[in-house]
């Protein structure tokens, strides 16, 4: 079977001439003869489509794709960066048109009404807020985003406007038409929370710069770096809260994102620790014809107490002040998985008693080590076998060994402290003694010290011993 070619899109002049999306070819042909038709190219459009929604990034840090050709920026927060939604409204008509792109726009409180406003309503309609239902009432019901079979059921009923549909009770709606069709109807009006799919999380802490004339300097870019900064930093300080991580992006005149992030160890909100962090990294950065637009976001925004300044200067720097900016510059040069502390993990075997924690992050509730027990400084990632060891019996700590080709002489030792390994969970199938190690700290007579085990036992052939070095100690 022949498959039915059809219009998959039609330009302002192919709608003038009675042409519409989802019309047979034929009849197209037929209505306009000297039609002009190209193939259609899907993911080349969702692709398209997707550079758009990070273009939008300029405008709020809150954008979803509405395939196959729609977005909904979440702006709630934002607009007062333009004095007003209606201003946002006309920067952003303003760019569209620029940029040679055909749209139609609208803001509302409710995605539901902003879609329905933006395809059957008036374009660039700003609905006031808790005004979208007066506005969507004389709109067809397919303003609703409804099932196919359920608006062919509506309009063979004659029910031409959402306002109709509105003055049903909930009741017989729903038996009628079913809960998913009044489950649009709630969420047009507000009535029901509808959940986006946005490319990055929803983020209230942002703050934006546009210029007159594009830059490009590193200079400029370092300039509207500390003000971008300073901007959002005072939001931040106002509420009383820092940020953990923040964003940096350079919008370019071609429509590009150039996007920057900063860690920091503790949660901050200092404009010109946060700039500094950025600087080195500007270089990175291509302008190509100009930055036109800055924006900055912060995440993991958390409250932060106020701390006094020092008025002693004799007295010793807190961690605010000298610890943390030097954890920030090592992690933002070398990598955040490249900088870390010890912290103690529950479980008495060696390797899975110590974790990864952030430099500067609180103490977690885990058990300390026990201070009984004490674990060199130094816990190798693999033990390493310890060679020639020589005992008076077989329970006693080794007098003598040899351990990367030297030989030492034991003159303290403590031990043994018998560990086994976790069989309670699971991760092996016998208790036997080939999963128990024996383990001594020893001082040689050059004062090294060191944290060696045996695992096996002598007299036992299915598991002859074997000796080998875990760890030193400072």
């Amino acid at each position: 079977m022949r498959a039915v070619r059809r219009l998959a899109a039609a330009d302002e002049g192919a709608a003038a001439l009675g042409l519409r999306p989802g019309q047979k070819a034929t009849d197209a042909m037929a209505l306009v003869p000297e039609l002009t038709a190209e193939e259609a190219e899907p993911e080349a459009d969702a692709a398209a489509l997707t550079a758009l929604a990070d273009w939008c990034v300029r405008f709020s840090p809150a954008v979803a794709i509405d395939a196959p050709d729609g977005l909904f920026l979440d702006v709630e927060g934002v607009s007062h960066l333009w004095d007003g939604e209606a201003a946002m409204l006309r920067d952003f008509q303003a760019r569209l048109t620029a940029n040679g792109l055909p749209f139609r726009c609208a803001i509302a409180d409710t995605p539901g009404a902003a879609w329905a406003l933006t395809h059957f309503g008036k374009d660039r309609t700003l609905a006031p807020p808790g005004g979208q239902g007066e506005l969507i009432a004389p709109l067809p019901p397919q303003a609703l985003r409804l099932e196919p079979d359920t608006a062919a059921q509506i309009e063979r009923l004659g029910l031409r406007r959402v306002s109709q549909l509105m003055s049903i009770a909930r009741g017989p709606f729903a038996r009628r038409f079913g809960r998913v069709a009044l489950t649009r109807l709630d969420q047009a009006l507000g009535r029901e929370t509808e959940a986006l799919s946005f490319r990055r999380p929803p983020n209230p802490w942002f703050a934006r710069l546009a210029f007159a004339e594009p830059i490009s300097t590193p200079e400029d870019m370092a300039r509207v770096t500390a003000d971008v900064a300073a901007k959002l930093c005072a939001r931040l300080e106002l509420e009383g809260r820092g940020g953990r991580r923040f964003e940096i992006c350079f919008h370019r005149l071609d429509g590009k994102a150039m996007p920057l992030a900063i860690g920091l160890a503790l949660p901050g909100h200092d404009a010109r620790r946060i700039a500094k962090l950025f600087a080195p990294r500007l270089e990175t950065i291509d302008p190509g014809f100009g930055i036109e637009v800055v924006t900055l976001t912060a995440e993991g925004v958390e409250p932060i107490s106020a701390r006094q300044a020092r008025l002693d200067t004799a007295r010793e720097a807190t961690v605010e002040e000298g610890l943390a900016p030097l954890v920030d510059r090592l992690t933002n040069r070398l990598g955040e998985d490249r900088i870390w502390r010890a912290a103690p993990v529950e479980s008495h075997v060696p390797e899975l008693a110590v974790g990864r924690a952030r430099p500067l992050a609180r103490p977690a509730d885990a058990r300390p080590w026990d201070r009984a027990a004490p674990r060199p400084t130094r816990l190798f990632r693999r033990p390493e076998p310890v060679e020639a060891v020589m005992a008076l019996t077989p329970d006693d700590p080794p007098t003598q060994f040899r351990w990367r080709g030297q030989v030492h002489r034991v003159r303290r030792a403590e031990g043994p402290e018998r560990i086994g390994e976790e069989w309670w969970k699971g991760v092996i199938e016998d208790v036997s003694v080939g999963h128990v190690r024996d383990y001594y700290r020893v001082e040689d007579a050059e004062g090294g010290r060191f944290w060696l085990f045996r695992a096996g036992l002598y007299g036992n052939p299915s598991t002859p011993p074997q000796w080998w070095m875990h760890g030193v100690f400072g």
